[in-house]
């Protein structure tokens, strides 16, 4: 009789992670020692999205005492070198500004100081001159002939313009009876991880190395490109990661440009250099999604069935190419059919550079945006035709009989039954009781609609995928790039415990307890005796360009290749043991804790005592087996390929299959989206630990709706950043989550070790077009974009645009992200006109009544500069302020011209005033004025800068109705006196 293993995999095990974290014991970034002497660094920032760099004045800074430096892009030139780009493109992508800055919130200077309080400090003390240019935030007005172009070496905004043809696309079209187009604006938005960034660098002078800690994510294919960029050989970069690293969603890939930022300051000042970043540095200038503008066509006959796509998209990037870009238009190349037999494609893709934040990995990288057109389009069809949609998706699906599909872009589907999941999700998630409530509440004249979505969610990255921005010649010249090459060692130690090291680097999902129960089960020994690191040095371990945790490579990819290392290692321990129990290898089982014979379990010998043997009696092994104290295993799947002559790519190895359905109700007054219910069938082969899969189906959700409902990095129209803090870039709170039901279908992937597929991002690109399709629905409406805001829905509600704004009460913006104030008014002070003109233009009498003047200069009678502190919310800054005067007609009118400049953000505005005696000695003062602000103050001020505007117009007009013997100012209507200081030049 044979010893069992009660095997771990694919149970809920408790995770070993969680006592730590729980507990406040998790091991980050900013938790970890740094040597005696180590700086702090604070990163001055552009307020421009667009400007020159005149000259930039540190004095002050340094003469602060505790100040150890200040570097500038100039200083630097010599130590870091552009981060070269995955695209051909002369595109200057530099970790820090030299004389140019590209968008809102680029590096410009680094102050590095005994503490991150002195840092910023000496950061309020340098004066920065730039030059203004024209900005471009809109991807198709980048692409017209006369738009401002970032980089004269390229010569325009677009980077790549590529056309693919697949099967027979224009015949398809010429034979189908129907054709529908839609017409997709897909936002900007962000991971928002807990943790934010963080770097700890070091130089060593005496071989000319770097040693780098910081939460990177990954791919390591950015190793090399960091090397370069700090002009040193790979490997004299070591890069190393903190134990812990406080989620990522992808954006951690963005540490790179700082990695390189910190270190060569390091080096430039011989000293270890820390930095952790802030959320505002985070939100305004970390890694944002790509914003992308599709129009997608599709050819289809009277039943729905789709013969034909044409895919036009337009990818914006932001201000420069950061590898591994344009990866987000790339990645999803050979599953432009999504979930659909459709043999004919189209497509074109446009890469183009705006005045933004570079873009990104954000979690789901190239799904959200490539769903949410398809589906929409599915929608269309099915209203169009007048048809059900679930019937439509339902004669599109691709037959169980046909995998594994290869679509018509390339891709390789492993496995799946999407008929199957589709029925069982509808019976099990009880779709007919949702459509009575639906009829129920429109008979009722509610506002209720149902959403429908099928989507295939790729996982473990072909890492040749992105090569196919390159035409055949061009990648025939590079020579071949593929695979998904994956790492993991187990090292026994004298005692007999395992220990498993994996190029993977955790941001929640639980690697240690995932590869404890894999090596475990292999091994036939408890999990408690298995030891997972999951921090990387790259000086030390195992690793490769394709390393790291991204694209839901780790159950299919890194759990596989650890199933393989100790699958490897238990073979030549059987040889080991075999020697010495006198049996055959091939006869021992590994269980319970023990190796034992199949057939007689008294012949046996511990586990520990066997993993020991190379350790204690090296002479015991035998000589054709070696030393067995460590097995490292690399893995890349044959079926990743390179992009082949025609472009076709598997862009992924896994398939994993999602069809979603929801309720949703539209409340037609404060256009609050309501989620009734809400279904996700999932099929992601092999589930190793269903309760950590059950977290990952949930917390993609979550970031899903985010997506759909609250998020969005808004722009205004001149570059300025709009969304600096969670007051204005919104993310879902527990309260907001709706429960959600999860279904699972297993159909394990004959590609993968365990038969795993990833199910990290499947939600967050089917959640928000099911939900956008369950509000189309509901109002009845063709086209809707994300986000779906409140003011968004109760409009289409209405049937109309947004409401204007109360009567009397000018608009704070002329469209979503403008943060240009215009307004008229009045005000009343107790002097003549005379009086308050000479008031207006007296130095002194300026500086004692507005609020944070620390004096104003006259340079002339009509020129006037100032020193003044003002604070918005969390930001407070010292700012000059340029004041001029033209159109004089005293003391009844003149036109002021007012900028601001700061490290905290710039304004400017223009405005008339007029002075009218009020028949009883005073003046009545009357204002037009147009004004703007930018820079970190509009980024953090769209809840805030109302009010702090508030009370420092209640402050001027106090103090100026001092000075003028009467009593406290007599005020116009609020809405319109808060301009006063963005019209006298002062309101940033």
């Amino acid at each position: 009789m044979g010893i069992e293993q009660r095997r771990s995999v694919g149970q809920s095990v408790e995770r070993v992670e969680d006592a730590a974290l729980l507990s406040g014991r998790g091991r980050y970034i900013d938790d970890l020692g740094h040597r005696p002497g180590t700086l702090h660094a604070a990163i001055l920032r552009s307020p421009h999205a667009h400007a020159d760099i005149l000259a930039i004045d540190a004095a002050a800074a340094r003469a602060l005492p505790g100040v150890a430096a200040v570097l500038t892009g100039s200083d630097l030139l010599d130590l870091a070198g552009p981060l070269v780009p995955a695209l051909r493109a002369a595109v200057d992508a530099r970790a820090i500004a030299v004389d140019r800055v590209r968008y809102v919130g680029e590096p410009v200077a680094v102050v590095l100081a005994q503490d991150r309080y002195l840092a910023e400090d000496g950061c309020d003390l340098i004066e920065v001159a730039y030059r203004a240019r024209p900005a471009v935030v809109d991807p198709l007005a980048a692409l017209e002939p006369d738009a401002p172009v970032l980089h004269e070496g390229v010569g325009r905004n677009l980077v790549s313009d590529r056309s693919f043809r697949y099967g027979d696309p224009e015949t398809a079209f010429a034979q189908a009876p129907r054709t529908l187009s839609v017409t997709v604006r897909y936002p900007r938005n962000t991971g928002s991880p807990m943790e934010t960034y963080g770097v700890l660098a070091e130089y060593d002078p005496g071989d000319g190395s770097y040693d780098i800690l910081a939460n990177f994510q990954g791919p390591f294919s950015i190793h090399a490109v960091m090397a370069r960029a700090l002009k040193v050989p790979g490997n004299r970069l070591r890069l190393r990661t903190p134990p812990d690293s406080g989620g990522s969603f992808g954006v951690k890939q963005g540490v790179a440009p700082y990695a390189v930022l910190i270190a060569a300051a390091a080096r430039a000042v011989g000293r270890p250099v820390k930095w952790i970043e802030d959320r505002m540095e985070h939100l305004a200038a970390s890694v944002s999604a790509t914003n992308r503008v599709t129009t997608l066509t599709a050819g289809f006959d009277g039943e729905g069935r789709i013969a034909v796509l044409d895919w036009d998209q337009v990818e914006d990037c932001g201000a420069t190419l950061r590898a591994p870009e344009p990866a987000t238009l790339y990645r999803m190349h050979g599953n432009m059919t999504g979930a659909y037999a459709i043999r004919h494609v189209r497509i074109r893709n446009r890469v183009v550079l705006t005045n933004k934040t570079p873009t990104g990995l954000v979690r789901g990288f190239g799904g959200p945006q490539v769903y949410y057109p398809l589906e929409r389009l599915v929608q269309r069809i099915a209203a169009t035709l007048g048809l059900d949609p679930l019937d439509v998706i339902r004669r599109n699906l691709i037959p169980a009989d046909a995998f594994p599909y290869r679509t018509a872009t390339g891709a390789l589907y492993d496995s799946g039954d999407y008929p199957r999941a589709l029925d069982e999700a509808v019976r099990d998630g009880d779709l007919a009781a949702l459509r009575r409530r639906r009829d129920e509440a429109r008979a009722a004249g509610r506002l209720y609609g149902i959403g429908f979505t099928a989507a295939v969610e790729p996982s473990v990255s072909n890492m040749g995928y992105i090569t196919t921005v390159l035409s055949a010649a061009e990648r025939a010249k590079a020579g071949p790039k593929n695979g998904a090459q994956a790492t993991a060692t187990l090292t026994l130690d004298p005692v007999g415990s395992v220990t498993v090291q994996v190029a993977s680097v955790p941001q929640g999902q639980g690697h240690r307890t995932v590869l404890a129960q894999v090596v475990a089960d292999v091994l036939g020994i408890p999990m408690d005796q298995v030891r997972v690191t999951a921090d990387l040095d790259t000086a030390k371990d195992a690793w490769s360009i394709a390393s790291g945790n991204y694209s839901s490579r780790f159950a299919a990819a890194v759990a596989g290749v650890a199933h393989q290392a100790a699958t490897r290692l238990r073979a030549r321990l059987a040889q080991v043991a075999a020697a010495q129990l006198n049996v055959r290898a091939e006869d021992l089982v590994f269980a319970g804790g023990r190796v034992a014979s199949r057939t007689n379990p008294d012949a046996a010998l511990p586990f520990a005592r066997v993993a020991a043997t190379s350790h204690w009696s090296p002479g015991l092994v035998p000589d054709e087996v070696g030393a067995v104290i460590r097995e490292t295993a690399f893995w890349s799947p044959p079926e990743l390929t390179a992009p082949d002559p025609a472009d076709a790519v598997n862009s992924s190895l896994c398939h994993g299959f999602i069809f979603d359905f929801c309720g949703v109700e539209v409340d037609p007054v404060t256009g609050k989206l309501a989620v009734d219910r809400y279904v996700s069938m999932h099929d992601c082969g092999r589930i190793l630990h269903p309760g950590m899969v059950e977290g990952q189906v949930r917390g993609g959700f979550a970031q899903a709706l985010g997506a759909a409902v609250y998020e969005e990095l808004s722009y205004g129209e001149d570059g300025a950043f709009l969304a600096g803090t969670f007051a204005d870039y919104l993310l879902p709170t527990a309260t907001e989550i709706p429960d959600l039901t999860v279904l699972h279908l297993e159909s394990p992937s004959p590609f993968t070790p365990l038969g795993a597929k990833g199910v990290g991002e499947g939600n967050c690109m089917s959640t928000p077009v099911c939900l956008a399709n369950a509000v189309a629905d509901a109002l009845g409406v063709e086209t809707i974009d994300l986000p779906l805001t409140p003011a968004k829905l109760a409009a289409l509600a209405a049937g109309g645009d947004e409401p204007a704004p109360p009567e009397g009460r000018a608009a704070a913006a002329a469209r979503p992200g403008d943060r240009t104030m215009r307004g008229e008014g009045a005000a009343a002070v107790a002097a003549s006109p005379e009086a308050v003109w000479a008031m207006l233009l007296d130095p002194a009498v300026l500086t004692s009544v507005i609020p944070g003047a620390h004096g104003v200069r006259k340079l002339s009678d009509t020129h006037f500069r100032a020193d003044v502190t003002l604070g918005v919310g969390p930001v407070k800054g010292r700012y000059k302020a340029d004041i001029t005067l033209s159109d004089l007609d005293p003391p009844r009118a003149a036109t002021l011209a007012g900028a601001v400049t700061g490290a905290l953000g710039n304004g400017g505005g223009r405005g008339r005033i007029t002075l009218e005696p009020d028949g009883r000695g005073g003046t009545r003062i009357g204002y037009t004025y147009e004004a703007s602000v930018g820079g970190k103050v509009a980024a953090v001020g769209g809840r805030l800068l109302d009010g702090a505007a508030r009370v420092i117009i209640g402050g001027f007009f106090a103090a100026l109705a001092r000075r003028a013997g009467g009593g406290a100012a007599a005020g116009g209507a609020p809405g319109l006196l808060r301009r006063l200081l963005a019209m006298l030049g002062i309101s940033a």
